[in-house]
């Protein structure tokens, strides 16, 4: 059980405060105070509130935001206040940004059976890019849910009980239908990032159940009812494939590619590699930004997600095995890692699963990352937690069993992460048995910088068949 933290004031963050007034008395006429108030503004509230209001989590991602609004307007600012001025601007910025890390890392408590990090710079910076990434995705996330809060809380209380009738809630293994193989996938070349790759696409198949709430809206998505996947094959066969699976908000090639390391995992390690794209990301979006609808607090539409999620994977390696597979490993990262350790409990034919920094509990997210607007409407709509949890169960990788072998299961975490907390990941190293797991004293934005995490990934695919010892 975590212990209760005692930060006190973050007195810190008078950076924050007069760092904003400067910036917003630093604009002269109005060019230069159009540019200069709003990063002002946002470092000033980021500052106040943090002082203010201590335990609150999302108190610092307004100071991020500002230093980040900061970045960008100092260009402008240049010819508004003039070179050496903006200079000092930005000093304050930047140092603003190191004290919304500070701030963040310390007023968290320690985590049962998770290393403690030390507070330090690097690891403020660390963290101030955590925040900056919670501000920019709750800024720009669709402001449906206040619209819909009604709707969401009668499908929640709907699907509860059709689940529970169903048996899925005690065996939730049951929920998920076995999906026909793939048999002939379209391809075409593609380039990216310097190099080519196979352009995967099929028709999913994928529907709710009938009778499932939600299920309508969710057919009505077209662009996801065609899935796709980047491939990277080497020409002689029969090759060991790693599927690697994104993280929120990603699915486009250039990024899933890199995140991946793709290009070493082909070239060096000899591996074939697909990345494939989850529900409603890259090509199957919705909206302007990948992933919408994913993870925005419409609880059905998250199961759908996860559910096609396994579909579209399931019937993903009946191909790679009917390819002649020697042996299929899944790589996961942030949403990846909590779809390849659901995944890892549906499929048994897996040489290894590694869970890159996998959330694990989407309830205990949202409660934690939510706007407060979003909270106080769901406690007015008297929508109890537990139905939420209830219904979220059926995709939870807590609620099945590891398919897989420990010595071939492989998780890492950050000890400073705070888009996915290190307890989500400790509770997946323990619900799996404590299998190999690797913390690195760092955030989840930092995860591609950390020794750890490469070494893991190494040892995890040894572990697996996939790479011979060196």
């Amino acid at each position: 059980m975590a212990n209760e933290a005692e930060p006190g004031l973050p007195w810190e963050n008078l950076i924050a405060i007069a760092a904003g007034l400067a910036w917003i008395a630093a604009g002269e006429g109005v060019f230069g105070f159009l540019f200069g108030v709003i990063p002002g503004a946002l470092l000033v509230a980021g500052g106040t509130s943090s002082l203010l209001l201590p335990g609150d989590v999302r108190t610092p991602q307004l100071i991020a935001l500002g230093s980040a609004a900061a970045l960008l307007a100092a260009v402008p600012m240049i010819f508004a206040v003039g070179f050496f001025e903006t200079l000092g601007l930005l000093a304050l910025a930047v140092a603003s940004f190191i004290a919304c890390g500070w701030t963040a890392q310390r007023r968290e408590p320690p985590i049962d059976r998770v290393p403690e990090p030390t507070l330090d710079l690097e690891l403020a910076i660390k963290v101030g890019f955590d925040q900056l990434a919670l501000a920019s995705m709750i800024a720009t996330r669709p402001g449906r849910f206040a619209r819909d809060a009604s709707r969401l809380a009668l499908e929640v209380r709907d699907a509860r009980t059709l689940f529970e009738s169903s048996g899925w809630l005690e065996k939730p293994e049951s929920y998920h239908r076995e999906p026909p193989p793939l048999a002939m996938p379209a391809l075409r070349w593609r380039k990216s990032l310097g190099f080519s790759f196979e352009h995967l696409s099929f028709e999913s198949g994928y529907e709710p159940h009938a009778g499932e709430p939600g299920r309508d809206r969710w057919l009505s998505h077209l662009p996801n009812r065609e899935s796709h996947a980047w491939v990277l094959r080497h020409a002689d066969r029969p090759r060991p494939w790693l599927v690697c699976i994104h993280g929120y908000g990603m699915g486009i090639p250039a990024v899933d590619l890199s995140a991946f390391e793709a290009r070493r995992l082909h070239f060096e390690l000899g591996l074939n590699v697909v990345c494939p794209v989850l529900p409603l990301h890259g090509p199957r979006k919705l909206g302007l930004r990948s992933g919408d609808g994913f993870l925005n607090g419409d609880f059905l539409d998250t199961v759908h997600a996860e559910a096609q999620a396994m579909w579209d994977l399931r019937r993903l390696l009946s191909w790679l095995r009917a390819d002649g597979a020697t042996q299929i490993g899944v790589f996961g990262l942030s949403l990846g890692g909590y779809t390849t350790a659901l995944l890892a409990g549906l499929d048994s034919g897996l040489a290894c699963a590694i869970a890159g920094i996998p959330a694990t509990d989407f309830s205990r997210l949202v409660a934690r990352l939510a706007p407060h607007a979003t909270l106080r409407e769901i406690e007015r709509l008297g929508l109890d937690w537990s139905f939420v949890r209830d219904v979220l169960s059926v995709v939870s990788p807590l609620r099945l069993s590891p398919q897989i072998a420990i010595e071939r299961l492989s998780i890492f975490g950050g000890t400073a992460d705070h888009l996915v907390p290190a307890d989500q990941v400790r509770d997946l190293w323990k619900h799996w048995g404590e299998p190999r797991i690797a913390w690195y004293p760092g955030s989840h934005m930092s995860f591609a910088r950390e020794p750890q995490v490469r070494f893991l990934i190494d040892d995890a695919l040894r572990h697996g068949g996939l790479v011979r010892e060196r």
